[in-house]
């Protein structure tokens, strides 16, 4: 069995792609082909066209959440695939969502499309706080508990819903998870209920406890060194093997997870392609 990942869009970028603040990873497997997340603007469907790849062969498309740097391709994405397809995510990726950093004005954060232009493109919605089966041994994680007791969602993300604008609980904060026979695939988004959180979930979905890679947005980008260091110590006691990190993790972070994994860590830039297991 293998699973192959290719990094469309994230904040860096190998040579000859085109980088933004977001993320959008396409995943193989087993004859299955699933678009996760689309990155905040143009630089994963030129990435995808950079690479010749055929979008028409994706089965199901899945939001991790509805942060705009995560859904903002997908209007093209929705194009470029050229048929109906089941987009799944959490209910509430379609809310309010705002971010508010300091002294700055707030800032709507959410997904730049209404439901209804991205139905009209061929996007059947399939919103659920369940986990999700994607394909054989494919699934979404549903909504991820807060358990770990030191992994917090940043104060400066907020929801109008209400109209007022408050704390974003993040509730549709999703990964995606291959039960492989090497061990666990888990793909995440932004990780905003924390990296630990999610692989805690993934292992309750799938039933498996061995982790045999973890790749995506962790989210540590404003962890402080107390958090980074439970952080690292659960994913170790965990048994993680290979931690590839993108997005929102920060230099900080990511100097430390390169630390304390060595070899096992890499950084999963846009352009980056990767066929697991490694060799």
């Amino acid at each position: 069995m293998e699973v192959k990942i290719t990094t469309l869009a994230e904040n860096t970028a190998n040579i000859n792609f085109l980088a933004e603040w977001g993320l959008s990873m396409l995943i193989e497997v087993d004859g299955t082909t699933i678009l996760s997340d689309t990155g905040a603007g143009i630089a994963a469907a030129h990435n995808a066209r950079l690479l010749n790849l055929n979008l028409t062969k994706v089965d199901k498309i899945v939001i991790s959440h509805g942060h705009y740097d995560h859904t903002g391709g997908l209007l093209e994405f929705l194009t470029m695939i050229g048929k109906p397809v089941e987009v799944v995510a959490h209910p509430d990726i379609f809310a309010p969502k705002y971010g508010k950093w300091g002294a700055q004005p707030e800032h709507y954060a959410g997904i730049p499309f209404k439901r209804e232009e991205l139905e009209a493109l061929g996007a059947r919605f399939n919103l659920t706080t369940e986990p999700v089966k994607l394909a054989e041994n494919f699934y979404t994680t549903g909504e991820v508990p807060m358990v770990t007791g030191y992994e917090q969602i940043d104060e400066g993300l907020l929801d109008k819903t209400t109209g007022a604008l408050l704390p974003d609980e993040l509730k549709d904060d999703l990964a995606s998870v291959i039960d492989t026979d090497f061990g666990l695939v888990v793909i995440l988004g932004c990780a905003h209920r924390g990296i630990v959180n999610t692989l805690k979930q993934a292992q309750k979905v799938t039933g498996k406890e061995f982790i045999y890679a973890a790749i995506g947005g962790t989210h540590l980008l404003q962890a402080g060194q107390s958090r980074l260091e439970k952080t690292v110590a659960d994913l170790k006691a965990m048994g993680v093997q290979y931690l590839g990190a993108s997005h929102c993790t920060g230099f900080k972070a990511s100097a430390y997870l390169a630390k304390e994994f060595g070899d096992n860590f890499f950084l999963n830039n846009a352009g980056s392609r990767w066929t697991l297991p490694f060799k």
